[in-house]
């Protein structure tokens, strides 16, 4: 029987050698070459018996190629015809319109996304080396207990934690959290009260959901965490700038700036990045602000557990007898990063709220973490382990301000270091913190520049993390960091 010869196939390199079968090779090439617009609809193609003989192949790829291609409708067979590129095909298919340039034709995206900043590959945000800001000392965590508890609830998982969770989070989780907030950081709260989340970047994004509309006034500290300001700006929210002074954010700038914001968004154990530590005047002026203008205040509780001069400070939230402080806490700081377990202390009356929000966007957190952290910390390893990094970041704090005194104490001035797991140095004028920054990452230093915390005038100097990096070593670092800095064009 002679071929057809109006029925014209595509190329379709064959390759033996691949793992990809042979019928799917053949219905790629098709599909390809229709999306393409080298097949036009209403075209016909050879059929299976002509392709196989073609291809050299046999004909049972050729015969599954073909019937996904007619199911999915890409072609149809017409009976005592042949088989044929859909006539219903539309004529100009989205391959065939695509542009190799993004910058031409109309690609409509949502307002909000615009409001974002960029999300940048900078060298100080993924780096690791001296300075490098939220990192622990991982060698020193207790990575054999962790690991036995994560195996152990590997092998036995309790079938109602695997099979479906509950929005808030376990709840033998929860009420570990519970006692740990109340004894620790004072937080007035029930098991109730407590909802787990991936990070503090999704209590936040959770928060901002239920507590503001687009357009919404918001006061934020300044200088202040990046991601928070992103959240914000995401949501749509106006943002208004509060400065932060030697007591934390300044409520009566704040009232002169807008009295009447929908909400505060701050740091008040450990305020990032100058690590100060709102005194109790401010904390009071800030909850009869909130009360009398029924506003929210959101205490993300940074750095709450690490404090070495002074004994620790009670949380924001303890003192507030009004219900008007969401309070937010992680423990990626004190286990580490990539764990994302955070969780947030709600009001009693905007559980509902929070549940609603919490479960449009994930349903539930993931169990396994929850249920080892459980264990973690009912063991009392939690406590110990906090315990011991504190007195270990108190000898790298004390290493890293005698450096930076001894070496760099006539160019760098030293902020919160009183706290937490980082302090901030500020620069003379006339030096540009984020070329600094990209400067030191080939020498190996991950410095973070203070100006991007800013979101008017902004102040350049550095947010130097020490907890990675051990005391006899600090001095060499700082050294480093000195060498770097006299090379610079601006004033010495």
């Amino acid at each position: 029987m002679a071929k057809d010869l109006s029925a014209i196939a595509p190329v379709i390199p064959i390759d033996r050698l691949d793992t990809l079968p042979l019928h799917r090779q053949i219905w790629e090439g098709f599909r390809t070459a229709i999306l393409c617009g080298h097949l036009q609809p209403g075209q016909q193609v050879p059929s299976s018996r002509h392709l196989a003989e073609d291809l050299e192949v046999s004909r049972c790829p050729v015969l599954g190629a073909y019937a996904r291609l007619l199911s999915e409708g890409y072609f149809e067979s017409r009976v005592g015809s042949g088989t044929f590129v859909s006539a219903s095909l539309p004529g100009q298919l989205p391959h065939r319109r695509r542009s190799r340039s993004t910058t031409g034709g109309s690609r409509c995206l949502s307002r909000r996304s615009s409001l974002l900043p960029r999300c940048e590959t900078v060298p100080w945000r993924h780096g690791w080396g001296p300075f490098g800001v939220h990192q622990s000392a991982l060698d020193q965590f207790p990575f054999a207990a962790w690991s036995k508890l994560l195996a152990e609830h590997g092998r036995k998982p309790r079938l109602r934690a695997i099979h479906h969770n509950d929005p808030m989070g376990l709840d033998r989780f929860r009420d570990a959290i519970c006692s740990y907030l109340r004894t620790a950081r004072a937080v007035e709260c029930d098991p109730s009260q407590i909802m787990i989340v991936s990070g503090s970047q999704q209590a936040l994004e959770i928060t901002a959901r239920v507590l503001l509309d687009p357009g919404d006034p918001v006061w934020i500290e300044e200088p202040g965490y990046p991601l928070a300001q992103s959240v914000l700006l995401g949501a749509g929210c106006r943002i208004v700038p509060v400065p932060v002074d030697d007591e934390g954010i300044n409520v009566s700038a704040g009232v002169n700036l807008l009295p009447k914001a929908r909400a505060a968004f701050v740091t008040p154990s450990h305020q990032y990045p100058l690590g100060v530590t709102m005194s109790a005047s401010r904390r009071l002026r800030l909850l009869d602000w909130a009360r009398d203008n029924g506003a929210w205040v959101v205490e993300d509780d940074y750095d709450g557990a690490y404090r070495y001069d002074t004994p620790s400070v009670s949380s924001l939230q303890g003192i507030d007898s009004d219900a008007r402080v969401i309070y937010i806490g992680t423990f990626s700081r004190v286990i580490f990063p990539s764990v994302r377990v955070s969780y947030i202390v709600i009001p009693p009356d905007l559980i509902e709220r929070f549940m609603a929000v919490r479960f449009s966007l994930g349903i539930f957190p993931s169990y396994l973490f929850q249920e080892v952290l459980t264990d973690f910390i009912r063991a009392g390893r939690f406590a110990r382990h906090i315990r011991r990094m504190r007195a270990l970041y108190k000898e790298r704090r004390t290493a890293l301000v005698e450096s930076v005194q001894n070496t760099c104490g006539d160019m760098l001035e030293i902020h919160g270091a009183a706290a937490g797991m980082h302090l901030t140095v500020t620069l003379p004028l006339g030096f540009n913190d984020a070329e600094i920054a990209s400067q030191a990452a080939k020498y190996g230093l991950c410095l973070w520049p203070l100006s991007p915390c800013y979101m008017n005038k902004p102040r350049h100097g550095f947010v130097l993390g020490f907890a990675t990096t051990p005391a006899d070593q600090m001095a060499g670092a700082v050294h480093q960091l000195w060498r770097l800095l006299k090379k610079q064009p601006g004033p010495s």
